[in-house]
């Protein structure tokens, strides 16, 4: 295995698309895939484990994908299991590798000591977000700031009892992109929507409060149920649900400009 000062070049742990500067939109996918260097082994699990949910977000990739593609959006997604380490977590979280996840004993995460812990941020975790640094900071040189859109799945059933949302939106305080977002999604009749379900969209460190939240720039998290984006026509069916309502969002100028609303998880703001 090849090696280098900056680290292991067998496996990159991000992936870009260049998209359109002006498009107005920067897409994330943080559990995009559910990929292992060879040299974890797939941490000791069985294949068919990380074929779960708690191996990646299931259908988010494609949908991003579809969605860069009619949008012309640039776009950055990992490359690799939220198991061997979760981009969607503050290097100081105590969730960022998990030993155990939806009862799934994680082996390879057992004895995870400090020196592990920190070869995996360098080498996984920082380096993702390190590329939307440098990706935010091309499309912020000369042109009005993007609305950062994160695309996320959620299994239809979680501990045994069945989640009746279609899609839901997270945020934190800063309403900009939410707002229409909520507004577009509930016009479409046939669809069970909320905020902030199944999951509260206020984290400390998580990717949208250190990209968006800290820099000042709108913001959304969709969630889409994993049923509903498990094959292509799923896939197709919410570009074409989506794409519309995000593309009227990037033109909305109190989204395209920089306004701090800082975020529930600092008691000082």
């Amino acid at each position: 295995m090849q090696q280098t000062a900056s680290g292991y070049t067998d496996f990159s742990p991000f992936e870009t698309m260049s998209g359109k500067p002006d498009s107005g939109i920067l897409l994330l996918c943080d559990h995009a895939r559910n990929e292992m260097p060879a040299d974890y082994k797939d941490l000791g699990m069985p294949r068919a484990q990380l074929e779960r949910h708690i191996g990646y977000d299931i259908g988010a990739r494609a949908l991003t994908i579809a969605l860069a593609r009619r949008l012309g959006a640039p776009a950055v997604l990992s490359t690799y299991s939220r198991l061997l380490i979760d981009p969607n977590r503050g290097e100081d979280d105590p969730t960022l590798i998990m030993r155990l996840s939806d009862g799934a004993v994680v082996p390879g995460n057992a004895r995870i000591d400090k020196t592990e812990r920190a070869l995996r941020i360098d080498r996984f975790h920082r380096p993702y977000h390190d590329e939307i640094d440098r990706v935010l900071d091309q499309l912020l040189a000369d042109r009005p700031p993007p609305v950062i859109v994160s695309i996320h799945s959620f299994t239809p059933v979680w501990r045994g009892v069945p989640r009746p949302w279609h899609a839901t939106v997270l945020w934190d305080r800063d309403p900009r992109a939410v707002d229409p977002m909520m507004e577009g999604l509930r016009a479409q009749r046939d669809l069970v929507v909320d905020d902030n379900e199944p999951y509260d969209g206020a984290l400390k460190n998580d990717t949208m409060y250190r990209h968006a939240t800290l820099r000042g720039l709108a913001q959304l998290l969709l969630e889409i149920r994993q049923d509903l984006i498990a094959g292509p026509d799923g896939v197709e069916e919410w570009a074409d649900r989506l794409s519309p309502i995000l593309a009227s969002i990037a033109k909305r100028p109190e989204c395209r400009k920089l306004e701090k609303f800082g975020s529930r998880c600092d008691a000082d703001t």
